[in-house]
């Protein structure tokens, strides 16, 4: 089956055309992957609006990524470095016209998406450009889970949610606990159902230049979609973890259910090793690529979306896209279809 996509936003387009144990959860949680597929259902991949698209100190456009099944409108979102205004600017672009807003609410399409739509946040990690958004926007939000590995949590509660930074809207940590967010821990390698939709999410480990982050692998009717919160290349980090997500998801790109990746590229390829702090650039994409692609046999990339996130905003006199772009172009030999983001956009990943 030949993958595609929809672009309901012609603003992005694709680029270019042409430890033992922690393996054993991945493969262990593979074979849990491929089991929860309903019998006789067609599924139809995901929806993706960038609610934010970038890394770095562009306040309002910051990593956030809602996602819902096509046939389903019940949303999480990936990280919350913008929300508000990441709906505010998706409204704008379009990207939100087939939401109706019932007759007796009194919300606008901005806050009934926020408080019914979007179902829970998935929480890379604890830094400001991945979780602001929905710190600030707590107070008007509705009551919802934070799925995030422990770490993340505690940082969450201990960081923020603490009555000196902002009220506790948590239910753990400093009284009183306002209980509007309910933290869940999420297990490595455990498939956990995403409460109030049809998906269920599996976290991963990541390795940010010293901090714990994530990536998280969504599915639905045996469909995939795989985030990666920000990470260091393995050979950087001296770790397996990117390997690890690509072991347990490795037999989904093979059967062509992986529908899209998202993953950060916050730097060119000429940023140093040494001077990443726990990023990707486009060499290092591609390298990881490569290594997902021969675990899935060989030529099972071919047409994948991969949206590249986080990309860092420059306050030089150009923004790095363009150069990014050409790069990712001009080393894709597996034939992927990069998309280079913009905020407000949205795409169907089929």
């Amino acid at each position: 089956m030949k993958r595609s996509l929809h672009y309901a936003s012609l603003r992005s387009a694709p680029v270019g055309t042409t430890g033992h144990r922690p393996l054993l959860l991945a493969a262990a949680v593979a074979v849990g992957l491929l089991a929860h597929a309903p019998a006789g259902h067609a599924a139809d991949g995901f929806d993706i609006v960038a609610l934010g698209a970038l890394g770095g100190i562009q306040d309002g456009n910051l990593s956030a990524w809602m996602v819902h099944p096509h046939d389903d409108d019940r949303a999480v979102t990936f990280d919350a470095g913008t929300l508000v205004n990441g709906l505010r600017v998706a409204d704008e672009k379009g990207a939100l016209d087939g939401v109706t807003v019932p007759a007796d609410s009194g919300l606008g399409r901005v806050g009934h998406v926020l408080t019914d739509r979007i179902k829970g946040y998935l929480i890379s990690h604890a830094h400001l450009d991945h979780m602001a958004g929905l710190v600030i926007a707590s107070p008007d939000d509705s009551k919802k889970p934070i799925y995030a590995l422990p770490s993340v949590n505690a940082a969450l509660v201990d960081t923020y949610f603490n009555w000196q930074a902002w009220p506790n809207f948590s239910d753990r940590g400093k009284a009183p606990q306002l209980k509007k967010y309910a933290m869940q821990d999420l297990t490595p390698a455990t498939p956990v159902p995403l409460q109030g939709t049809k998906m269920s999410v599996t976290a991963f480990p990541l390795s940010h230049g010293g901090i714990e982050s994530a990536a998280f692998v969504v599915e639905s009717d045996g469909d995939i979609l795989v985030y990666f919160g920000d990470t260091g290349p393995d050979p950087v980090e001296k770790g397996t973890r990117m390997r690890d997500v690509w072991t347990a998801i490795a037999d989904k790109a093979k059967q062509r259910k992986l529908k899209a990746i998202l993953i950060e590229s916050s730097y060119t390829s000429d940023r140093p090793d040494a001077q990443l702090f726990g990023h990707l650039t486009p060499k290092w994409i591609m390298a990881s690529l490569h290594e997902l692609d021969a675990m899935a046999g060989g030529n099972a990339l071919k047409d994948l979306p991969v949206v590249i996130t986080h990309i860092k905003y420059s306050l030089t006199r150009e923004q790095p896209q363009a150069r990014m772009e050409q790069e990712l172009s001009a080393a894709n030999d597996l034939g992927v279809r990069f998309v280079i983001p913009q905020q407000g956009s949205r795409w169907h990943f089929k």
